[in-house]
């Protein structure tokens, strides 16, 4: 007999079987894919190359990349990032660079110290290969004297 009480404990991943004669997952519809957010795209540079670091670094840009519904990590994905640095203005070529994801989803790339441009420290980052829709990125820093920055992507397939 189905009680309130075995519903609740039936697990988080399916709800108790015969029911209704099936199945119901019991978790959300999945990962919602990350919008763009507004100014992202500024001074983006299709193509920018694939480099070990962005000028003399010292500043950490680092994030995530998942597949929105289930959310499993995607290795191989080119992320491009770019910003205005003590090294360059973010129109400038020398400020941009692109890394790759690792097995588990990861990017991590090395460049000079955000300063704030139009009154903000931020970033810019793009998703911008095919498999996936293009999604820019431009996370603000709580303070322009932080060393680090995080932006995490969930990618819908193109």
């Amino acid at each position: 007999m189905i009680t309130r009480r075995s519903l609740l404990t039936a697990g988080s991943t399916t709800l108790a079987t015969g029911l209704l004669g099936f199945s119901v997952p019991a978790r959300a519809k999945g990962l919602a894919p990350t919008p763009t957010m507004r100014g992202g795209a500024n001074n983006y540079r299709p193509g920018a190359p694939i480099v070990e670091r962005i000028g003399g670094g010292g500043f950490w840009m680092s994030g995530t990349v998942r597949r929105a519904g289930d959310g499993a990590p995607l290795a191989g994905q080119r992320i491009q990032i770019w910003a205005h640095t003590t090294e360059g203005h973010e129109r400038d070529q020398r400020s941009h660079g692109a890394t790759l994801t690792d097995a588990n989803g990861v990017f991590r790339l090395e460049m000079p110290q955000i300063v704030p441009a139009f009154g903000q420290a931020h970033g810019h980052l793009a998703y911008d290969s095919d498999a996936f829709e293009t999604v820019f990125l431009r996370p603000v820093m709580r303070s322009s004297k932080d060393s680090a920055l995080e932006a995490h992507f969930v990618l819908q397939p193109a």
